[in-house]
């Protein structure tokens, strides 16, 4: 099941983004070869009008076929008529425009899906909630929990929702719940057995958990972190401008963390082991499907605006890439070598499905081999 769940959520996120590259180019004038999802070899095809419409064998990803994207034999055996409804005969900006056009229409997919579950109503944390917007039922939610922690052997996941906490002399609970509060309760019972109080999926439970010192700067705990959770719900004509606000929010952070992520490299700090392909998406898209619908919605926004994100980057084959080619020729004042930049598009294809195969197996190692 989460397999198939998996497959339509990449249905969306391509087809929105090749859709926009699809659309502008259309709109452009520009003629449109095929419009392919996944990677060749073809499974089954049709064409409407002008353009081909193809189903390919490797599922993760897919391709608009522009013509005159490539020099290619088709486009230099063109007439001149032709050749004017070419990628390449039109302006620098509208060049620019079509290549940037994938990563907006993601953009835009994800602007769409999160002001939905605003309106649906989204689990957010109330301590980065602007002043303006109030949330409903709020509660001190465990956001994660150290491997090897007291709160991990007593069973506690993220996700559960503190209820009370309580020892042989005292009790928290209610009101008294939150996150400064329940840290000086645990931290003023050392070594005591404090019982907890949570719920898990609306369920209640019982369990108890003993505080250790060198968790948390020197303070006794149990290696859970917290913060108070809410619903934030809005009308759709509110939600539009929050959903815009958030998700270029959510884009500035992860430009920053790709950027840490790259110079890790550098530093020794990253690794493929911290990053997941498609193996792994299967298991978030999964879990995040079992918790709801909303919790769906916002996992296919985030990984909507992560490939955005990566396709800005200035590499070969990527819309990055083949926009720091047309500003090249741009400095340039004449087209690049097309011998240069096919060779240099066909090492770098290599080399991203280099990437995307240890991506691949290290998603598989961590599946096989858990930490």
């Amino acid at each position: 099941m989460n397999l198939i769940i998996f497959f339509a959520v990449l249905a969306i996120l391509v087809l929105s983004h090749e859709f926009g590259h699809f659309i502008v180019a259309k709109l452009s004038g520009i003629r449109v070869d095929e419009f392919g999802f996944g990677f060749p070899p073809k499974l089954f095809s049709f064409k409407w009008g002008e353009t081909e419409y193809s189903f390919n064998l490797i599922p993760f990803g897919g391709f608009v076929k522009i013509f005159g994207e490539e020099n290619n034999d088709e486009f230099l055996k063109a007439s001149e008529e032709v050749r004017n409804r070419s990628l390449s005969a039109k302006s620098k900006k509208i060049q620019a425009a079509v290549m940037l056009a994938g990563v907006s229409f993601n953009f835009i997919l994800a602007w769409f899906l999160i002001s939905s579950t605003i309106t649906i109503g989204a689990p957010v944390s109330v301590s980065e909630l602007p002043e303006r917007l109030k949330a409903e039922e709020t509660h001190l939610a465990i956001m994660n929990v150290l491997s090897s922690s007291p709160a991990k052997k007593a069973g506690l996941e993220a996700g559960d929702e503190i209820i009370f906490l309580s020892t042989a002399t005292s009790t928290i609970q209610a009101e008294s719940i939150t996150v400064e509060n329940v840290q000086g309760f645990i931290a003023s019972n050392s070594d005591q057995n404090i019982f907890v109080g949570y719920k898990r999926n609306g369920m209640a439970s019982t369990t108890n958990v003993i505080p250790v010192a060198g968790i948390a700067n020197g303070k006794p705990a149990i290696g859970v972190s917290l913060d108070m959770v809410g619903t934030l719900k809005l009308p759709f004509y509110q939600a539009i401008p929050e959903g815009l606000i958030l998700s270029v929010k959510i884009t500035y952070s992860m430009c920053l963390g790709l950027v840490d992520f790259i110079y890790g490299f550098f530093t020794g700090q990253s690794s493929v082991s911290n990053v997941s392909g498609p193996v792994g998406m299967v298991g978030l898209v999964g879990k995040a499907s079992e918790d709801g619908l909303v919790q769906l919605m916002n996992m296919i926004a985030l990984i909507s605006i992560n490939l955005a994100v990566l396709n800005l980057v200035p590499f070969p084959v990527l819309d990055g890439g083949r926009l720091f080619l047309l500003f090249a020729e741009y400095l340039r004042g004449k087209p690049l070598n097309p011998e240069v930049v096919n060779k240099m598009s066909v090492v770098c294809f290599a080399l991203l499905l280099f990437v995307m195969a240890a991506v691949t197996l290290s998603d598989v190692v961590k599946i096989i081999f858990p930490a």
